[in-house]
Formats: C-alpha cells, structure tokens, sequence
C-alpha cells in the first residue's frame, strides 16, 4: 500500500509541477512542455517506487520510460545523441541490467538485448570489419533477422523451465 500511495503521490506532484509551469509559460522551461516530460515524471515515479518502496518490478518500466523521455528531450539538443533504434534498444537493456541488481531476474535478456543495441548502433562499423568473409550488407542485413526469429521462437515455443 505505502508503494502505490509513494507512486500516486510523485505522479500527481509531478503532473502538477508540470501543468503549473506550463500555465505560468516561463521561457526557462518551455523546451520542458512536451510529452517527453511526462514520460520522464512517470519514469521517475517508477524507478521511485521500486528503489524507495522496494518494487523491483517498477525499475524496468521506469528506465524504459524515463529512458525515453529522456531520449526525446536530448535527441534534438545534443549532437552526439544517437537517433537510431539502437538507443531504445539500449535503453531496454540498461532496465533489465539494473532490474536484475535488486531482484536477480532479468540478466539474460539485459545481455540480449545490450547484444542487440551493440549490433543495431554499430551495424556500419561490424560489417566493415567482417569484410574479410566477402558478406555483402544485404546478406547480413537479412540473416540478422531470421537469427533472432529464431532465438526468440526458441525462448517461446522450444526451451522449458
């Protein structure tokens, strides 16, 4: 109970502050009043919860979110920030990498995912440097998703507890 009244309290705190700003327009936050911020309130209000109230469960959902919001505030301020699939992706994984230090669940698909984030952000870079077995982009390009069509109708349907 205390859990759920500490997550309503910061979204509602949070809202609040938001909306307030907003109706008082001052230029210092205006690059502030966009749905990016409220993604990163409820982010925050989760990772709140499950650090503070002890609901391991809330830490993936706050990074995803608070990841994201995050994301779209900086993708366009930041030169070095990279617009490209990647960044969720790694966001992802930095979630269950960090969801996995409190509950110890989550490890495997934090590595997967980190995997994949590597692989997507550096695509260019990792078939410059296979180019020694003559793969053509294209060829890499489709094997890379029948892979992890594979992996992951392994995970669903073949691999038992």
């Amino acid at each position: 109970m205390k859990s759920q009244k500490l997550f309503s309290g910061i979204i509602l705190i949070g809202f609040g502050l938001y909306f307030l700003l907003k109706e008082f327009n001052i230029p210092l936050f205006a690059d502030f009043y966009t749905w990016p911020t409220l993604l990163l309130i409820v982010g925050i209000a989760f990772l709140i919860q499950g650090y503070r109230g002890n609901d391991y469960s809330s830490i993936l959902p706050g990074v995803i979110l608070a990841g994201f919001g995050l994301h779209f505030h900086l993708i366009n301020k930041l030169a070095i920030w990279p617009d490209h699939t990647g960044s969720f992706i790694l966001i992802i994984a930095l979630g269950f990498i960090l969801q996995n230090q409190k509950s110890g669940q989550g490890l495997l698909n934090g590595m997967l995912f980190l995997l994949l984030a590597i692989l997507l952000l550096f695509f260019q870079d990792i078939i410059q440097s296979l180019g020694f077995l003559k793969l053509k982009e294209n060829t890499v390009s489709m094997i890379i998703p029948i892979l992890f069509l594979l992996i992951g109708s392994y995970y669903l349907f073949i691999q038992k507890k």
